[in-house]
């Protein structure tokens, strides 16, 4: 599976998830937390799109995606331990340590695999 395929879905779930707290809560950490870090992922991930288009690989994209991961991880799963809350900093930190491994992964196996050109 290639990063990207992840990696944008992954970047909009932060965005609308920012959105939300924002909308509900009046929450402009949300907001630019959310929004913020959403948005450099799906441009991370656009990144990687076109290198692979161009059948390349992007280790800079694989590089934001997986700072961003292991960012929110951290800065989430501190926020659980303080306020024991399941929604969004449990999920939040869950989903991004699987992204954070994912991303590491795909570093350690050289990046996507790029298939044979056919002739």
């Amino acid at each position: 599976m290639h990063d990207f395929c992840f990696t944008i879905p992954y970047g909009l779930i932060l965005v609308v998830g920012g959105l939300v707290g924002y909308v509900k809560r009046g929450s402009v950490a949300s907001l630019g937390g959310g929004v913020g870090t959403g948005l450099v992922l799906v441009l991370a991930g656009y990144l990687s799109l076109k290198a692979f288009g161009r059948r390349k690989n992007s280790y800079l994209a694989l590089v934001i995606e997986t700072v961003c991961a292991a960012a929110l991880t951290f800065i989430m799963g501190q926020r659980y331990v303080q306020t024991s809350k399941i929604m969004p900093a449990a999920i939040i930190a869950g989903i991004s340590a699987l992204m954070t491994g994912f991303y590491v992964y795909k570093i350690a196996t050289s990046g996507n695999h790029i298939p044979a050109k056919a002739e």
